[in-house]
């Protein structure tokens, strides 16, 4: 069993990957294998919308300048995916957003290849617009077929200077809760 988590922050360590590294702790103490893959630094545009990856179902995009692809295998070979981002401006950041968009064309165009994948969304933010933002992602993971699994709140951190997301108690204890239940989810879909 295994996780794949996305850091869509151009800061790695940041408070979003605060975050998703309490939902990972928890996760691997339930003997669930996890990567976290920082896009920060990355130059990952979005969608052309070619449609190649229509015509060749290669699983793959036709963009291969950059990780990408590698990204969509690692989404493929996984049982869950876990997408996070910092709020910018009400929304996901633009890698995150590239992400979305290139891993769900290739997906749709190869029978949805990512169906009944376990996915999670966390969201950093300072002050608002972070529901847009976990919306977001979560539609990424709706319209492929996946399962989202919840928390105890929407799950979402509140900080803006780096590490202030640690104060934040409630939101630290929504991570907790969810990689609990996301590894419950696991575990239970592998029967």
């Amino acid at each position: 069993m295994k996780v794949v988590a996305f850091n869509g922050s151009s800061r790695k360590d940041g408070n979003t990957g605060i975050l998703m590294k309490k939902v990972l702790r928890e996760l691997e103490a339930e003997g669930i294998k996890t990567e976290l893959i920082s896009l920060a630094g990355q130059k990952l545009q979005g969608c052309l919308a070619c449609g190649k990856c229509f015509v060749t179902k290669n699983k793959k995009c036709a963009i291969t300048d950059d990780p990408l692809n590698e990204y969509i295998g690692k989404m493929k070979q996984a049982d869950g995916i876990i997408i996070g981002s910092p709020t910018y401006f009400a929304d996901c950041s633009a890698s995150t957003k590239a992400l979305i968009e290139r891993a769900g064309m290739v997906s749709r165009a190869n029978d949805n290849m990512l169906k009944r994948k376990i996915g999670a969304a966390v969201v950093a933010v300072r002050r608002g617009g972070a529901i847009h933002a976990f919306d977001t992602i979560n539609h990424f993971f709706t319209i492929g077929e996946m399962i989202t699994v919840g928390s105890s709140y929407w799950n979402i951190g509140i900080g803006g200077e780096i590490g202030q997301v640690e104060e934040d108690k409630e939101g630290l204890n929504t991570m907790s809760a969810l990689g609990v239940n996301m590894a419950w989810l696991i575990k239970r879909t592998q029967l």
